[in-house]
């Protein structure tokens, strides 16, 4: 009987810790009249690849289709260690636009999301702690 209620108690959590980290990362963020919502598949974000949708919305809240959508993160400079910048694509799929970003050590990162659109450049500015 014991058996059973300790192999019980690990499943049970299991099942805690693993919907813990089921959540994407999210964070909403305005952009002048745009609403942005960027999701990170993993929550914390980890060094390595990282899967990134940005969903965009206008100001009648209709789903924004037809923007370029480029991404540059980054490490700022550290003692001994130069500033690391990178760029990333994205392509809409569906309702968002997503992308890849590869983190390539642990630490504070910043991700800056440039969307253009009917001649107008907004920027989204994110800061993340890559564990």
């Amino acid at each position: 009987m014991k058996r059973v209620t300790v192999f019980l108690a690990i499943v049970a959590l299991l099942a805690c810790c693993i919907s813990a980290y089921a959540k994407d990362y999210e964070i909403s963020k305005k952009a002048g009249d745009l609403s942005v919502q960027v999701n990170i598949d993993k929550n914390p974000p980890v060094t390595g690849i990282n899967k990134i949708a940005v969903a965009i919305k206008d100001a009648s809240g209709k789903t924004v289709k037809d923007a370029a959508v480029a991404i540059d993160y980054g490490m700022p400079a550290m003692p001994g260690m130069g500033a690391m910048n990178y760029k990333t694509a994205t392509a809409l799929k569906g309702e968002s636009y997503q992308g890849k970003l590869d983190f390539s050590m642990s630490g504070p990162w910043f991700i800056n999301i440039k969307i253009k659109r009917d001649g107008k450049a907004q920027t989204v500015k994110l800061n993340v702690d890559i564990k």
